[in-house]
């Protein structure tokens, strides 16, 4: 019985071994997305991300602390929404009008 036991108990952290793999290997995939976007925009200081906004897709280089603002993270959930982390043109695309992004980082700055 108690070698039965340890087998169980064996089973039991390879599933979670396995189930940290897994995790690992999406939170690696994830970071080498964001990476590669990061590093195909040009001209972005550091502390500074590319987006790109309306239907033009015109760009706009936003500090990293708008990450932090709920306004801002809600329009990341609405480009998460519709895009997905596949961003072609190497930047974040944001799927709002050009004026409604400047408002609000202009109200993000004050």
């Amino acid at each position: 019985m108690g070698i039965q036991l340890k087998m169980g108990n064996m089973g039991q952290r390879k599933q979670h071994m396995g189930q940290r793999k897994q995790h690992k290997k999406f939170h690696r995939s994830l970071s080498e997305r964001i990476r590669a976007a990061l590093t195909t925009t040009s001209n972005v200081p550091k502390g500074h991300f590319a987006v790109y906004v309306g239907e033009m897709k015109r760009r706009f280089v936003v500090p990293l602390w708008y990450l932090k603002n709920p306004l801002f993270q809600d329009l990341l959930n609405l480009a998460e929404e519709e895009f997905g982390f596949d961003h072609p043109m190497g930047g974040l695309t944001i799927p709002c009008s050009e004026e409604y992004f400047i408002s609000l980082t202009s109200a993000l700055n004050c």
